[in-house]
């Protein structure tokens, strides 16, 4: 039985750790099959306050557990299967143990849609993202895709196009999804070329990423492009698979908070990229997280 347990542990579960344990309530986290979420696949961190030179993003993610651990917050390996939030105090059901808590935080984030070739994860962060607000600086002057064709593609290929030399826009299908504005923006802008009815075949390279092998899907012709790097703009999937008729989903199956960080039922709140389709990013993510630790402490202090 604890007071509170946040699910996940990423910024967002671990800033709610940080806040929720200095503040003397006893906290439990759950980190998941893959702790410290999406900021571990990337390399360097250069957006984060309080690191000029930059960061690694496992560093920074030890860095923040290290600190919830010193005020008190513990810290198990293990994945939720699934929840009951029909009766109080909650039950959260891991692979090998059951819990309970009178306050529950999910902080699941969210995990970004790949293609699904061989070698992906051996060069995920090595030439591959998905964030180019991220990882965009580091492509000044070189040669990177973005594969998508919705509104996400759009502004990713229009945000690298400020530091890369040329953008090579890959897309499955012969027609855009995203709205024409976007597109006229896009395909007005001379660093940004647009190739129809491809995909991606094949990753060449090394250590890291340094070509693709390319197909178009209307007559097989294959291709290699020399490249620096690709940006996946192609959606992501919140973790919300455990949450099966205990919450409330929307949109993409999205938890769709009220009030930024409350849920439908009492005593359960929400924080980062699993209720935030749009930023997505570490700071973001760890400002929701303050927010809802803040939020269960002002619940559990008027009961």
């Amino acid at each position: 039985m604890k007071k509170i347990i946040i699910i996940g542990s990423g910024p967002a579960g671990l800033t709610a750790a940080i806040y929720g344990a200095r503040d003397s309530f006893e906290i439990l986290v759950i980190e998941g099959s893959q702790p410290g979420g999406q900021l571990t696949t990337t390399t360097i961190v250069e957006n984060y306050p309080g690191f000029e030179e930059g960061v690694n993003g496992v560093e920074l993610i030890q860095k923040m557990k290290k600190q919830a651990q010193k005020y008190g917050a513990s810290f198990i390996s293990e994945s939720v299967k699934s929840v009951n939030f029909s009766q109080k105090p909650f039950k959260i059901v891991t692979n090998s143990s059951e819990y309970s808590a009178d306050v529950v935080i999910i902080a699941t984030g969210a995990r970004s849609r790949s293609l699904e070739l061989p070698n992906e994860k051996a060069f995920w962060g090595k030439g591959i993202h998905t964030c180019a607000t991220c990882d965009g600086y580091f492509y000044k002057d070189k040669k990177v895709i973005v594969v998508g064709g919705g509104d996400s593609a759009m502004e990713e290929a229009g945000f690298l196009a400020k530091f890369a030399e040329k953008v090579m826009l890959i897309h499955r299908k012969n027609i855009f999804t995203a709205s024409k504005i976007l597109q006229e923006r896009i395909l007005n802008n001379p660093k940004i070329e647009a190739f129809w009815d491809t995909e991606i075949k094949e990753y060449l390279g090394k250590d890291r990423i340094n070509a693709v092998k390319l197909i178009n899907n209307k007559n097989n012709q294959e291709s290699k492009m020399l490249i620096d790097g690709i940006f996946m703009a192609i959606g992501h999937i919140p973790n919300t698979e455990f949450l099966k008729n205990q919450l409330k989903l929307g949109k993409n199956n999205y938890i769709e908070p009220i009030n930024n960080v409350y849920t439908e039922i009492k005593g359960v709140f929400v924080a980062g990229d699993v209720a935030d389709w749009r930023y997505r990013q570490a700071i973001t993510a760890a400002g929701f997280g303050c927010m809802a630790v803040l939020a269960a402490e002002k619940y559990l202090d008027e009961r």
